[in-house]
């Protein structure tokens, strides 16, 4: 033990990142907060609209509106669309499903803190049970990163807890399917009062690539009331970590 804790502090050293008090290095191709053209005119811009297999853009009177609860930000839209992924600013997460539509002219939403008495009870503890409802594990994966040490979730008092008669809230990844719909409802109910629930990846959101079928929700604010919605598929580290942190009042 002794030997492990000299190694970590002599040749290890000091390994967690400084986010949110210094900035958060990012790879060069990773897709941003997107930008949408506003120079489009309306048979065009329905015909962009019509481009997104995932139904991630729509077109009213020529102004084209991106949905980032359904978009998977693969960047495959064409030039023409008008839509660009080339931002660096990973802060998407938001408090309101409106929130997430993105249209040129239109401010940048960004999470909003818990109400007063709520952030009060959980701004400086906050447990989750998580619940894999459908997912593929990439959203669980990016999420289980945040407790590895170079993110180190626990500083911020946020884990995850292996029961619901632990937890705070309820953290939910994937498109809600048929099968898990049950299981996730009973994790709600098991989960003390007032409890908070996140929305974790554009499956959880929207059905992301799922959405339409039979099999799985129409998104999770359909059955449970979201407090923070975090796009992407699946969303950065980064972006999590930024949205939760905003929740508990911690950014402003």
């Amino acid at each position: 033990m002794l030997r492990a804790l000299k190694e970590r502090l002599t040749i290890q050293g000091y390994r967690t990142m400084s986010y949110p008090d210094g900035p958060v290095t990012l790879p060069e191709r990773f897709r941003g907060y997107p930008q949408v053209a506003d120079s489009l005119g309306p048979e065009q811009a329905a015909a962009c609209a019509a481009v997104c297999p995932w139904q991630a853009l729509a077109a009213d009177a020529g102004q084209l509106t991106l949905d980032m609860g359904r978009c998977l930000f693969c960047a495959d839209c064409p030039a023409s669309t008008g839509v660009s992924f080339a931002t660096n600013d990973h802060c998407l997460a938001t408090s309101s499903r409106e929130e997430l539509l993105v249209r040129a002219g239109e401010p940048h939403h960004y999470a909003r803190p818990l109400a007063p008495d709520l952030k009060k009870l959980f701004g400086r503890s906050l447990k989750f049970r998580e619940v894999s409802a459908g997912g593929c594990n990439a959203c669980e994966a990016d999420s289980n990163v945040l407790t590895t040490i170079g993110w180190d979730l626990g500083r911020f008092g946020i884990q995850f807890v292996a029961s619901p008669r632990h937890a705070d809230g309820i953290w939910v990844t994937g498109p809600v399917s048929e099968n898990m719909r049950e299981a996730l409802l009973k994790t709600w109910e098991a989960i003390p009062a007032p409890r908070i629930v996140i929305a974790c990846g554009s499956c959880a959101i929207s059905g992301g690539p799922f959405a339409g079928s039979p099999q799985v929700s129409t998104g999770l604010d359909s059955l449970l009331p979201v407090d923070l919605y975090i796009p992407g598929c699946p969303p950065h580290p980064a972006t999590i970590l930024e949205g939760v942190l905003r929740l508990q009042g911690r950014i402003k």
